[in-house]
């Protein structure tokens, strides 16, 4: 005879190697599924009440985008989320601190306008839209990799994985090439330009040719007078 039991399962949250396989199907999808194109990550927290295609063509296909995120509805600072979660107990401090530490000797710098058009510097992370192509793939791991070395809070490692790590595997932007015109020359006796102008050159010889034709059309006159 056998009774119905219910079981509780209890997460040590200061175990960061548990939580990071947590994000393995969160952020990792195209290595298990390598034929998606298409994902929508939502928590636990939240139900999808709409058709996913709609969601889709919201905040991808009318933005032309391939990724987008919820944005922290209070936090944009990285600094600030991880006062916030030390505050909390969502993490262990020291491992928290060690993280931002590290971040800070790397150039991590509080939010700013500077780093538009990144809106912020901390995302909720309960929604995650994404078109799977190398660009978005490339980002996924990168962002991955800081949450398996680190904390399992991916908010605080969202903005050095793409402001470091991304933008430096993008190739750089080429400046566009500025034509400047020839400068002049001047001469040196008189401080003029020694540049003649062909236009002026070209209406005086025209003129010339105009006063030549006009004398032998007198000439031509005067003969048969």
């Amino acid at each position: 005879m056998w009774y119905p039991m219910k079981w509780m399962l209890k997460v040590d949250r200061k175990q960061a190697r548990l939580l990071s396989w947590v994000k393995v199907p969160k952020l990792l999808l195209h290595r298990l599924l390598p034929n998606v194109r298409y994902s929508i990550w939502i928590d636990g927290k939240l139900q999808l009440v709409m058709d996913p295609y709609q969601v889709l063509e919201r905040f991808l296909w009318q933005q032309n985008a391939s990724f987008a995120i919820s944005r922290h509805y209070r936090r944009f600072d990285v600094f600030e989320e991880a006062e916030a979660n030390k505050a909390a107990g969502k993490y262990g401090n020291s491992s928290i601190d060690y993280h931002i530490e590290f971040y800070k000797k790397e150039g991590l710098s509080p939010y700013s306008k500077a780093k538009l058009p990144i809106t912020s510097d901390v995302p909720d992370g309960c929604v995650i839209i994404r078109e799977y192509i190398p660009i978005t793939n490339l980002f996924s791991c990168l962002w991955f990799n800081e949450v398996d070395r680190f904390t399992a809070r991916d908010q605080l490692s969202f903005s050095t994985a793409y402001h470091r790590d991304l933008l430096d595997q993008m190739p750089p932007l080429v400046a566009p090439a500025i034509l400047h015109p020839p400068s002049l020359r001047l001469d040196s006796s008189s401080g003029r330009s020694s540049c003649k102008n062909s236009r002026r050159g070209r209406d005086r010889r025209s003129g010339s040719r105009q006063r030549r034709k006009a004398a032998v059309g007198i000439r031509e006159k005067q003969t048969l007078l």
